[in-house]
């Protein structure tokens, strides 16, 4: 079943290569979707896919790149309709 889930992550997620890394895992996952810093300091994840995938990716999203620190992520579903076609960098 495919579905698009919003992940917001709070922590030390920003230049620390986080959203490089999330669409790596994302692209190998073969989620579509997209990464992006928010103003307050948090990073936006969109992921759309096969549900066992997209829950995988939001279990590393707990890990994140080398240099980050996690401290909190919020999740909103969302619908399908949204899919994007590939995984971005935002």
């Amino acid at each position: 079943m495919e579905v698009c889930t919003q992940f917001l992550i709070s922590g030390r997620v920003q230049g620390v290569w986080f959203r490089a890394t999330t669409q790596q895992t994302a692209n190998r996952l073969g989620i579509t979707g997209y990464a992006k810093n928010l103003p307050d300091g948090r990073v936006e994840v969109l992921a759309c896919g096969e549900h066992d995938s997209v829950t995988e990716l939001g279990e590393w999203l707990w890990q994140g790149s080398a240099h980050s620190d996690v401290k909190e992520i919020v999740i909103h579903q969302k619908g399908a309709q949204d899919r994007p076609n590939s995984f971005e960098i935002r």
